[in-house]
């Protein structure tokens, strides 16, 4: 028989277009369970258990909860705290105070980790607890998951953006030859890739992908430019913000040592900058530049609608595992072999997780390291939500020129 206790959800990390829907997955899978009491929301993810700072989400109607369903951002607000040893006494203590029985945070990496770090304290103590991870992140870099919810809006953004701007590149002529498009993925090129579904025909931009997983010398970013540009008569790039050269060294790596957030990842001075200037030296073309920056997370009219659905299966799938008691565990998406997209759910230990990184595989990435291949291709499409829409090209019939 489940334990009878009271609810908490936390949202953490950057978040997502779709990060609501795990949130409201999880209320209303709660509701349908007698054993669960209280549903609690922690505000500012972890920090909120830390202050008591706590929001009775019961009391919410049901048609803000499916507003919410299309409303992006953390509803609860976020937070980049690295949770100390010492705060791991505190939290129990006001599980133990608030009789928190389930605990759900919805999150990237460092949520699974402090997740499971929960579940094992708690345990340690003899208290009940039914910790489980419900997996966000646009970067689509945890392991034991085929994606990770929020990366599919992400990456429709991305093809989006990368398509208009080539669009707007081409028609400029001689004043706009070159585009180069920073996105984000510091370790993980997985969106960066995505930029590739903007593609309907062979020659369509973006002209040239690169990502970090697959190092490259700036001299031959530069040479590639400039074998697109007059191949094409303009070039349009997508370039990962953590995109490397050989050394392993960032392109983007101009921050001021010590110039860290909460978990101790470097901050990036800006890739595309670094290339722009190299351009410019080197071809003599004045490169431009597009930075669309927390757009690529939190751009809702862009929501896949596969990616909101998953993103809601996920969290009632928590509270599920939740009930039959399991604990330390992280809800997954599994794929189904076979020429039609179908998704399940499943779970995956949280040590599996926490504080790891998923890349992309080699197959995915081209032998000359500035594009993907058509098996990334394969793997991405079905994941945001259907084919972009359409846009026309003018004919162009010449009109013959009168001559005198």
């Amino acid at each position: 028989m489940s334990v009878k206790g009271n609810l908490v959800v936390g949202q953490s990390g950057g978040p997502t277009a779709v990060i609501n829907n795990s949130l409201v997955g999880v209320i209303h899978e709660a509701m349908e369970h007698p054993e669960i009491e209280g549903i609690y929301g922690m505000v500012h993810g972890i920090a909120g258990i830390l202050n008591e700072e706590f929001i009775d989400l019961r009391r919410e109607d049901a048609q803000t909860l499916e507003i919410l369903r299309n409303t992006p951002a953390s509803a609860l607000g976020t937070v980049r705290y690295r949770v100390r040893d010492a705060d791991y006494e505190r939290l129990l203590e006001v599980f133990q105070l608030y009789n928190v029985r389930y605990f759900f945070y919805i999150g990237g990496n460092d949520s699974m980790d402090t997740t499971n770090k929960i579940s094992l304290i708690a345990q340690r103590e003899g208290y009940e607890l039914h910790a489980i991870g419900v997996p966000k992140t646009v970067d689509n870099d945890l392991m034991m998951t085929d994606h990770c919810p929020g990366y599919g809006s992400a990456a429709r953004f991305v093809a989006s953006a990368i398509r208009n701007t080539a669009m707007d590149t081409e028609a400029m002529g001689d004043s706009g030859p070159i585009k180069l498009m920073e996105i984000m993925g510091r370790h993980a090129g997985w969106l960066t890739a995505a930029a590739a579904l903007a593609r309907e025909n062979a020659g369509d931009p973006p002209h040239l992908i690169y990502v970090p997983e697959c190092p490259v010398t700036l001299d031959k970013i530069v040479e590639d430019v400039r074998t697109a540009y007059e191949r094409h008569g303009y070039c349009v790039a997508a370039v990962s913000e953590g995109v490397k050269d050989p050394s392993g060294r960032e392109l983007g790596e101009t921050a001021a040592p010590g110039d860290v957030d909460a978990f101790g990842h470097k901050a990036l001075g800006g890739a595309v900058d670094v290339i722009a200037e190299a351009i410019r030296a080197k071809i003599g073309i004045r490169a431009r530049m597009d930075k669309p920056g927390y757009l690529q997370r939190s751009f809702a009219e862009l929501m896949s609608s596969v990616d909101r659905e998953e993103a809601y299966a996920v969290g009632r799938a928590a509270v599920r595992a939740a009930v039959q008691g399991e604990t330390g565990k992280m809800i997954t998406l599994a794929r189904r072999p076979g020429p039609t997209y179908v998704c399940e759910t499943g779970l995956a230990p949280l040590e599996a997780v926490a504080n790891k990184e998923r890349v992309m595989p080699g197959e995915y990435l081209s032998v000359e390291c500035n594009d993907v291949t058509q098996a990334f291709i394969e793997y991405a499409r079905p994941l945001i939500g259907g084919p972009l829409p359409k846009y026309a090209r003018l004919a162009k019939y010449p009109v013959p020129k009168r001559r005198r």
